[in-house]
């Protein structure tokens, strides 16, 4: 059996140390700030982008350079025989897109996962990959079960200022006014491809709620015998405020009891648009849970 690498990106929320515990490449995310080039986690921390943020400094998010994509897959295809690249949702950036085409160059030795997620659930294709390389599947394998499972996870976000919505064109001016006097915090929601609005809510404590009930809904739906903790993982990420989400966090392992559970930030390319201050709930279906 080949020996197989994995790469991820640095939305996964996987830091630069972490990945080298995890024995994989993290590609670090590019942004523009006031036209100069900045890497997540290399030459822009979480601090100095939330500061840079309330300054409102120009912030463009971009994608890794196809250069240095190829310069890292040339790289490691001289110790590995495959590689699994495991990319943020093609639906969020065209990053994956990219590296799709990027990969028709290699005759089949790097595989390139279009699982449509982002942040903790992206996270967590990682380390179902490094599970199934262990399994000894190899790259090919190991795509096709990601893939399969792309759809088997669900991410809500509140957002708490609509600042940010309002400068991408997601909410109009006059709307963030009223929204801002009325004290409205939106959900987002991830599933698949596109960040969506789910529903709008008055204050935070009732975001949280609206997030928890529908997690709960999901969870329900998908895995009738109640038993969550043995077919899915339970996840949550925020933007910025730390002290929030560990408060956050108990909540949802109150609400969603004998769970394994695992919090990050929220990726920076999210972060862009929603701005300081948002809320998290994830779930992931288990890979190799019995249904």
């Amino acid at each position: 059996m080949g020996k197989v690498a994995i790469v991820t990106d640095s939305n996964s929320g996987i830091t630069q140390q972490q990945g080298n515990e995890l024995g994989i490449s993290v590609l670090p995310m590019p942004f523009y700030i006031n036209e100069t080039l900045y890497f997540e986690e290399i030459t822009l921390s979480q601090e100095e982008f939330y500061q840079k943020l309330e300054e409102d400094q120009d912030i463009k998010t971009s994608q890794p350079a196809p250069g240095d994509v190829m310069e890292l897959w040339e790289r490691l295809l001289n110790d590995y025989d495959e590689i699994l690249h495991i990319p943020m949702s093609s639906g969020l950036s065209s990053s994956c897109e990219t590296a799709l085409m990027l990969a028709e160059d290699y005759d089949g030795r790097v595989q390139v996962v279009n699982n449509q997620r982002i942040s903790v659930t992206q996270r967590q294709s990682v380390l179902d990959a490094l599970q199934l390389r262990e399994e000894g599947k190899n790259a090919s394998e190991i795509k096709k079960i990601l893939e399969q499972e792309k759809l088997d996870s669900g991410i809500y976000i509140m957002v708490d200022t609509l600042k940010y919505l309002k400068k991408g064109g997601r909410v109009t001016p006059a709307g963030a006014a009223i929204g801002a006097v009325l004290n409205i915090k939106p959900v987002l929601q991830i599933h698949g491809e596109k960040l969506d609005a789910f529903a709008k809510t008055r204050g935070i404590k009732a975001a949280k709620k609206k997030m928890i009930a529908a997690m709960q809904k999901e969870l329900e739906e998908r895995f009738p015998n109640g038993d969550y903790g043995k077919h899915a993982y339970l996840e949550a990420a925020y933007t910025g405020n730390r002290e929030e989400a560990e408060i956050w966090a108990e909540e949802l392992k109150e609400a969603f009891p004998g769970m394994e559970f695992h919090m990050d930030p929220l990726s920076l390319s999210v972060a862009c648009h929603i701005g300081y201050g948002a809320l998290a709930a994830a779930w992931t279906h288990k890979i190799d849970a019995a249904e």
